[in-house]
């Protein structure tokens, strides 16, 4: 019995520009890969080519992605290269032909995904406190053993300084009603504080609760999260995108995209960096990725549905969601509560 191997071929949808008279040109060819295009390793090695659909001979082919040169052909044969992005996520793949004084260029896009699965979670409670049910919690974080809250919905939306063993409201500024607060963070003496829809953020003193200016979004879509590193401030907007801010001026510099091992992911909301990860609760799933900040590789999930059980306010089940993560960096514990939740958990994670 012959055993036969079987090369799988995957001819991918282009988007063709043209110049020098090229636009047949680039309607002539497609490009090839040998792996899936939504689902692509980094380290893997990638065969890219071109599939002729006519008898026109090239001059040459270049292949990029996202403009970082990959390699040139004189032929329609397959480029073998090695890919490694330094992140994850949707990426654009170009050829650059040449042939007969004319050019044309092909767009395609590639997804590349993690390598390995995330490792599975689950939790202990450690302590239980109160939470003021009052508060639709957008945003959650310790600064030397004080909590600080963000709450949203219009009309209510406010942002709080807290008694985390009381939940005693120390104080409280209360955005007008046109907004929508989202999450917060704290970093060089100034919370800062996003709001939904409305493009706008704003800047407050640490030390006198008070609001001292506003900033403006850019590329990112709304606002949703927010979380800092020391140096730098990690924004979610609700899609796959986590954007990476200047902790200064607050201007968008940089992403990364969520991936685990299947596909790109979004609707990461309230966020956390805990010992150089980024915890994510995920909007209407009542869980935490725990994300890589520099690949975007969801590399754990912590199942905390059955905390639910615990809270005595669920009136609207499908919207008093988990969402809060606060983690005490000066005595290493971790705490969540959810949106309208009469308990603030501290929680340990344990591994399934």
């Amino acid at each position: 019995m012959r055993i036969y191997n079987l090369l799988v071929i995957f001819v991918l949808s282009a988007i063709v520009t043209s110049c020098g008279n090229g636009k047949d040109l680039g309607k002539s060819f497609s490009l090839v890969l040998d792996k899936p295009s939504e689902t692509l390793i980094n380290g893997e090695m990638l065969n890219i080519s071109l599939k002729s659909k006519g008898d026109i001979e090239i001059d040459s082919v270049s292949y990029y992605i996202d403009d970082v040169k990959l390699g040139q052909k004189k032929d329609t044969s397959p480029l073998q290269t090695e890919i490694n992005n330094s992140k994850l996520g949707t990426k654009v793949l170009k050829a650059e032909l040449f042939a007969g004084g004319k050019s044309a260029i092909i767009n395609t896009t590639l997804t590349f995904v993690s390598s390995e699965a995330p490792s599975l979670y689950t939790y202990e409670i450690i302590n239980t406190y109160p939470h003021n049910t009052e508060s639709y919690t957008q945003g959650l974080e310790f600064h030397n053993d004080t909590l600080y809250e963000s709450v949203g919905e219009y009309g209510h939306s406010a942002l709080l300084k807290t008694d985390l063993a009381t939940g005693t409201i120390l104080n409280r500024i209360d955005l007008d009603k046109s907004f929508f607060a989202e999450g917060l963070t704290i970093i060089n003496s100034k919370i800062i504080q996003l709001t939904w829809q409305s493009n706008q953020g704003f800047i407050y003193d640490l030390n006198t609760f008070k609001k001292e200016g506003s900033f403006q979004y850019s590329k990112s879509k709304e606002g949703w999260g927010l979380c800092n590193d020391g140096q730098k401030i990690y924004k979610s907007d609700g899609t796959e995108k986590i954007w990476i801010l200047d902790s200064k001026t607050l201007a968008e510099q940089d992403y990364i995209q969520v991936v685990d091992s299947k596909k790109v992911r979004s609707k990461f909301n309230e966020l956390e960096w805990v010992d150089g990860k980024i915890y994510a609760n995920s909007y209407q799933f009542d869980s935490i990725s725990i994300i890589n900040p520099e690949t975007g590789a969801i590399e754990g999930v912590v199942d905390l549905r059955p905390l639910k059980k615990e809270i005595n306010t669920i009136k609207d089940t499908g919207n008093e969601v988990l969402n809060g993560i606060a983690y005490n960096k000066n005595t290493n514990k971790l705490y969540v509560t959810g949106k309208h939740w009469d308990k603030v958990f501290e929680i340990r994670i344990l591994k399934k």
